[in-house]
Formats: structure tokens, C-alpha cells, sequence
């Protein structure tokens, strides 16, 4: 099954924007897409809590990593600061997720419509 996503205009993908597309497109109502999508991230969140790891094929792997303490620096006075030691979690990305994006940046490369866009938009920033 793919989903059509052409009519999202925001740069990220939200929540409400994902419970929106199982409404129009898969037919559940309102409430049960948006329950659907609460779920499914309090599952990935309370696994990773938990301290396992979140596997979804051909998507990727959510870990969480153990940050040791280290010496910090205040960037505005220099002081040196400690950073305590922290979980933080990390996203790795499937290989045919990888080789999705090669692909749809590849096509953008090969599409002559597209370059012109890019470039300006990378002028823009700086």
C-alpha cells in the first residue's frame, strides 16, 4: 500500500498530519487515526525507556546510547562547565531506506526542472 503525500506543505511530517492520511486513505476515523499514531509512538518510546532497541524493517533501528560525562565549555564565557552523563537515542537508517533516498536524490539530479530550485534555495541560505 503507498500513501499519497503530495498534499502536506509543511518541510516535516507531524502527528496530526499522519493521523490525517490514515483517515483519508485507509478510512478510519478521526479519533481511531489519531489513537493509532499515539500508540504506535508511546510503543516505540517506552521500548526505548526500557532501554531495547526498536527494529522496523525497512525503515531502520532506534538505540539509545549511554554518553559518558565529559568536560563542557559555556560557548559565551568560556568557563569550563561539566555535562553529565546521558541516554540519548540514535536512528540508523535500513539500507533500502538508504537506497530510497540515493534514488529520489539521484531522479532530482536527472530531472532537469529541479537544479535551478535547488540552487536558489541554496544561495538563500548562505
Amino acid at each position: 500500500m503507498e500513501f499519497k503525500i503530495d498534499a502536506i506543505e509543511t518541510p516535516a511530517l507531524t502527528k496530526a498530519q499522519l493521523s490525517e492520511l490514515l483517515f483519508e486513505q485507509i478510512g478510519l476515523n478521526k479519533r481511531e487515526a489519531k489513537d493509532m499514531v499515539e500508540a504506535f509512538f508511546e510503543v516505540i518510546a517506552q521500548r526505548l525507556i526500557e532501554g531495547d532497541e526498536v527494529k522496523i524493517s525497512g525503515f531502520g533501528n532506534f538505540q539509545i546510547r549511554t554518553k559518558a560525562a565529559r568536560p563542557g565549555r559555556n560557548p559565551r564565557t568560556g568557563e569550563s562547565i561539566p555535562i553529565g552523563p546521558r541516554r540519548v537515542a540514535v536512528f540508523h537508517a535500513s539500507a533500502k531506506l538508504k537506497e530510497q533516498l540515493h534514488a529520489a536524490v539521484a531522479a532530482d539530479a536527472a530531472s532537469p526542472g529541479t537544479a535551478a530550485p535547488i540552487e536558489a534555495e541554496r544561495a538563500e541560505l548562505g
